[in-house]
């Protein structure tokens, strides 16, 4: 049992013979993989219980290789459209001049080189799931059409005078603050509150330390499967020290670093990792040296978050809690400041309210007077 109260000990074999079946079939790993053992993964378990079975859109926000793919899929396997088929459409891996075609397809002759029509990946979709992936890279030239096929499940493909009808369960994932890319007109409000109907957050690993023990078995025992090779167990002071890491690349530098553990061996693997970020060692022992809790880039955001979560709250009292007057003085839309409320978790306007009359009788006439 580690300092955590994890028992990071358990035997690999207790997994092995599941695990060596989902490498066969390619299956998803069980529910106690993905969502772990952390608080922050229990209350977003308990959500997609609630949703998965549905044909809500979803929007999954995360850090690159949090697991927002995996969890599309894990949705789509517990929902109502698990029989039709899940399609992939990484928006920002394909051209915007291509995306269209992409997304839509086209009859034959539509333009030079459709020598044929080809259906498109919402039409693929159909009695499935679409997960658009980074949707915040979407071209706005994309994003109009995309957003009146959201709204009445109708498109006309490139080139067609044919109109097509598609049922498809949507879920959309990001790794941008789409709020932000509102603001600088990069991304249409109306498609934001569209996809944005339930909102799925990803913590980055360092914030679920908790669930590293699981993770790493879980890894290890897959790459044993995939490579031919015995799964090595890894010592749990050692397990300690890789919880201290920072991970920038989140869950998938986990899990190459498990490769490389099955590769090469626990010590060699782990020694070059650790070396590598300042926390060397021998190759019979790994020094406890701790790595940085979080890299440059989150401390940024985090102090940018607080910064403004601050200046929020300030302009909203100075204007006696008028939101609409503090969106003019931020310089910002009425509905992006309601957005930055919920994002902060500022409290009500009614609860405020009672905070100010503790200090101030005419606190609360005053709020209402606007």
């Amino acid at each position: 049992m580690n300092r955590s109260g994890l028992d990071v000990s358990v035997p690999a074999h207790e997994l092995a013979n599941e695990n060596v079946q989902m490498a066969k079939t390619g299956e998803l790993p069980p529910d106690e993989v993905i969502y772990g053992q952390s608080a922050t993964m229990a209350g977003l378990r308990r959500k997609i219980a609630r949703v998965a079975d549905t044909d809500v859109p979803l929007l999954i926000q995360g850090e690159n290789g949090t697991g927002k793919e995996v969890l599309a899929r894990l949705i789509h396997a517990r929902s109502v459209w698990n029989k039709g088929s899940f399609i992939k459409v990484n928006c920002a891996a394909i051209p915007g001049t291509l995306l269209e075609s992409e997304l839509f397809g086209y009859e034959a002759g539509a333009f030079t080189g459709a020598n044929s029509a080809k259906p498109g990946r919402i039409e693929l979709a159909d009695g499935g799931t679409l997960f658009l992936d980074e949707i915040g890279d979407l071209d706005l030239s994309v994003q109009a059409k995309l957003l009146q096929f959201l709204q009445d499940g109708k498109f006309y493909p490139i080139g067609g005078c044919e109109e097509k009808r598609v049922e498809a369960r949507i879920i959309c994932a990001t790794n941008r603050e789409l709020q932000a890319e509102i603001d600088s007109g990069k991304f249409r409000m109306d498609l934001f509150y569209r996809i944005n109907v339930i909102h799925l957050t990803l913590p980055p690993l360092c914030e679920r330390v908790e669930d590293i023990p699981m993770l790493l078995r879980y890894f290890l025992m897959n790459f044993a499967v995939k490579f031919r090779q015995t799964t090595p167990e890894i010592p749990a002071e050692k397990i300690r020290i890789l919880q201290r890491c920072s991970w920038p690349g989140n869950i998938r530098e986990l899990e190459n670093c498990m490769a490389r553990c099955v590769v090469l061996g626990v010590d060699e693997a782990l020694q070059a990792y650790l070396g590598a970020r300042g926390s060397g060692g021998s190759s019979t022992q790994v020094k406890t040296a701790e790595a940085p809790p979080v890299t440059l880039k989150r401390v940024a955001d985090r102090a940018r978050r607080e910064l403004e979560r601050d200046i929020i709250l300030k302009t909203l009292e100075a204007h006696n809690w008028n939101r609409r007057r503090a969106a003019e003085t931020l310089k910002i839309s009425y509905r992006t400041l309601l957005y930055k409320v919920r994002q902060a978790g500022i409290s009500s306007m009614r609860q405020h309210r009672t905070v100010f009359a503790k200090t101030d009788p005419d606190a609360i006439a005053r709020a209402s007077a606007d």
